[in-house]
């Protein structure tokens, strides 16, 4: 497996994480604890050293999966979790809370369900209107100078908060939605993290599934899975934007590769400090995303991608308009 660095904090993790919140939330029924540790660790065994977790995934059953798959090997490998939501005693989220003081209560929690004794990436899972972003910076710095915190990192945030964050305590990775089908990071987020020497972790790089062509307008989805909500995946626009995945296959066919592998590719392609985490629940996903860092497009593939995505229009809103409010974006 090759190793990136995100950006300029030194922090080196392996091209491809392993996102990790499928296997306990959001995409239907979540694995078995059991099930959920054997993937992760073989994920360890391909190679990956980055695995991304949050304490709102499942809530806080993710982390202790996460946690209990790779004790045997927590000096091998780099775990990013998250905190900034409000989690009520039933486990439903009810809003978002990064006060300090609460930053430095879901520290300790989590340094505990995830069996360790430091965080390598903490972020900030979303933006709070109501505390400035400095005052976040301050509270993660205070807990890298105490240890528990390796790196900062901030997850949809505007491109002034992370500057403004970035002065109080650098941010090693942003971590924001990007693929083929979400292109919107190459605006401003791009550019702004290359300016910084932030490195980018995309997040859903695969459209949530769309771009492995496993998926199309028949597909049915359990009725716990997220996407049954996303207007992006409505029949109607899973039809349309079909069209993308078609591109993606004959440029797979070309290559003896597949759709997911060439998307993944793709990313990889775009900057040395962008580090995709693809989520799966299954070993032959992980292998074939994981596949995917051998595959060197060439500038004619690129270029190709590029033409052909261009005149294609992507339908569909990539949240409900209540979650897209909530972004910082």
């Amino acid at each position: 497996m090759q190793k990136r660095k995100l950006g300029r904090s030194g922090l080196e993790v392996s091209a491809l994480g392993l996102g990790c919140m499928g296997l306990s939330a959001a995409y239907g029924k979540p694995l078995s604890k059991r099930e959920a540790i054997a993937l992760i660790r073989a994920a360890v065994e391909r190679g990956v050293t980055f695995f991304d977790t949050a304490e709102v995934y499942g809530p806080f059953t993710n982390e202790d999966v996460v946690g209990a798959a790779l004790a045997p090997v927590r000096d091998q490998v780099v775990i990013a979790t998250k905190f900034g939501f409000k989690i009520s005693e039933t486990g439903q989220q009810t809003g978002v809370d990064s006060r300090p003081e609460h930053i430095r209560e879901v520290a300790d929690a989590s340094l505990k369900r995830l069996r360790t004794d430091r965080i390598e990436l903490f972020y900030q899972h979303r933006v709070d209107p109501h505390v400035p972003i400095e005052d976040v910076a301050g509270a993660v710095k205070e807990l890298i100078q105490q240890g528990k915190v390796k790196h900062f990192g901030l997850s949809e945030a505007g491109m002034q908060t992370l500057r403004r964050a970035h002065a109080v305590q650098p941010v090693a990775a942003l971590q924001n939605e990007y693929s083929l089908w979400w292109r919107k990071p190459e605006e401003e987020v791009l550019p702004t993290c290359e300016e910084l020497g932030i490195g980018f972790v995309p997040f859903s790089p695969l459209g949530r599934g769309f771009l492995t062509g496993k998926i199309d307008e028949n597909t049915t989805f359990e009725k716990e899975d997220f996407r049954n909500i996303v207007p992006r995946f409505t029949p109607e626009a899973r039809k349309t934007n079909q069209t993308l995945v078609d591109l993606l296959r004959q440029i797979a066919e070309r290559r003896n590769a597949t759709p997911a592998q060439i998307a993944l590719a793709w990313l990889l392609a775009q900057k040395p400090w962008i580090v995709p985490i693809p989520g799966t629940t299954k070993l032959h996903r992980l292998e074939e995303n994981i596949g995917a860092v051998s595959i060197e497009l060439t500038s004619e593939d690129l270029g190709e991608i590029e033409s052909a995505a261009s005149n294609i229009s992507i339908e569909g809103a990539r949240y409900p308009e209540k979650m897209e409010r909530a972004t910082g974006l």
